[in-house]
């Protein structure tokens, strides 16, 4: 008999929460806004967002004026809206970005768009709330540079407008808790679940093209993708919000070595000293590691949204893929060796059309709001895709290295799971395409 899908839904994301989020109690929810896009599941809505941090309207809108103030940072050219830019899918298109007076730090701006969804926040999972996310770049030296929360309030005290509006919305004097809880009210309002993917998987198949089914039958097959970033109605993210060790910086560490000297340096739960690592020095490349401590995490991050991914190159930690092309071909030849290389990173054996439909598909899992940049952002990584600093075909082939075991490349006649729909079940009118390249 099968589980009632609203039951099968529920019990899914209760056991996602509890094993990512570990709550030590339940807590009252604040209610969904309605109506909610068809990418972004009620119910994980509920237990992402506790009644206490509730974006209500007066919070939102002193949240998204901080959120934009460049009077937070030290010398007042730095605002959180300078790394992550609504205009560029809430990111900066930067390798890694910039602060104060010309700095840059260590890691890549991922985007704000369904962070209020993550189970941690940042590339190694730091910080625990969009809160705690909210205080830490205000302070990082190489970020907005404030020297402590008391300097920070003590300069909005100095802007009346901030001392009337932290009045009116927390009754109030302004103090650093309430600061950040309006930015990430703010923050909370940025979800996204409108792609051109959530119109097919809710049965509209001519919302993807041939090429597109294509690369969306791959994502859940040959290329295994959906390992990590499996997409459904019970994982809208396409991420399991944990930490791997994918190889992105073996290039050019050495993570025993580097390992050894972190052990001497890190202090556990010192969230300013990790904060600084992360952001000022080489010890960045260890990645979950610097939060742990645990052998396991070294040169580990975690696994980010595919959401939107179209519009937020370029990628990884570090910044340092370009393109989805330069993606695939990383995962195609395995990555790259390291001591402490996830196991599921092997070889995958994809050809060159069958990486140019997983690309197609991957853009069209961002929000139609951004169609025009989505685009946009095509044509230039197309316009790269001759410029391939890590392919290497021999690898993926298994003409040389390790061969490892490719995934079963399922005869899509027979079974596409481009026609699994929703719901788990094949609901889908007939027929998505089954034509190959």
């Amino acid at each position: 008999m099968r589980t009632p899908w609203g039951v099968a839904l529920s019990l899914a994301v209760l056991l996602w929460v509890h094993e990512s989020h570990a709550a030590p109690e339940a807590q009252r929810s604040a209610p969904p806004p309605s109506p909610l896009p068809p990418g972004v599941s009620a119910v994980l809505w509920k237990l992402s967002v506790p009644e206490s941090a509730a974006p209500t309207p007066e919070r939102v809108a002193l949240g998204e004026k901080l959120y934009n103030e460049k009077r937070l940072s030290l010398d007042d050219s730095v605002s959180c809206a300078t790394c992550h830019d609504p205009a560029k899918g809430f990111t900066d298109h930067l390798p890694v970005s910039a602060g104060v007076k010309g700095q840059f730090g260590m890691r890549n701006s991922p985007t704000v768009l369904n962070a209020l969804f993550n189970a941690s926040q940042f590339w190694d999972g730091r910080a625990a709330t969009l809160e705690d996310q909210a205080k830490l770049p205000i302070l990082n030296p190489v970020e907005m540079a404030m020297p402590s929360p008391e300097a920070v309030v003590a300069k909005l005290k100095g802007i009346p407008e901030y001392v009337t509006a932290f009045q009116q919305v927390f009754k109030r004097d302004i103090n650093y808790d309430d600061l950040a809880a309006a930015i990430a009210a703010f923050e909370r309002t940025q979800f996204s679940g409108s792609a051109r993917f959530d119109r097919f998987i809710h049965g509209e198949t001519k919302a993807l093209n041939e090429s597109e089914r294509r690369g969306w039958a791959l994502f859940n097959g040959k290329a295994r993708c959906n390992a990590c970033h499996a997409g459904n109605a019970v994982s809208p993210l396409f991420s399991d919000q944990k930490f791997h060790n994918i190889g992105v910086s073996a290039h050019n560490q050495d993570f025993p070595q580097l390992a050894r000297e972190g052990l001497k340096i890190v202090r556990l739960g010192d969230e300013k000293q990790i904060d600084e690592l992360a952001l000022q020095t080489r010890f960045s490349e260890l990645g979950r590691f610097l939060v742990t401590k645990q052998e396991n995490d070294v040169g580990a991050f975690k696994t980010p949204t595919l959401r939107n991914v179209g519009i937020t190159a370029p990628y990884m930690h570090d910044g340092t893929l370009a393109t989805l092309w330069d993606v695939m071909d990383h995962y195609n030849k395995g990555g790259v060796a390291n001591p402490f290389l996830d196991g599921g990173m092997q070889r995958l054996g994809l050809t060159e059309p069958e990486i140019d439909d997983l690309v197609a598909f991957l853009f069209t899992l961002t929000d139609e709001r951004f169609t025009k940049l989505n685009g946009q952002e095509l044509a230039k990584q197309r316009a790269r895709k001759n410029k391939r600093p890590e392919r290497d075909t021999a690898v993926a082939m298994g003409k040389k290295g390790n061969l490892g075991d490719l995934a079963p490349n399922p005869d899509l006649a027979v079974k596409n799971p481009a026609d699994i729909g929703v719901y788990g079940t094949e609901t889908l009118p007939k027929p998505a395409s089954t034509k190959q390249p």
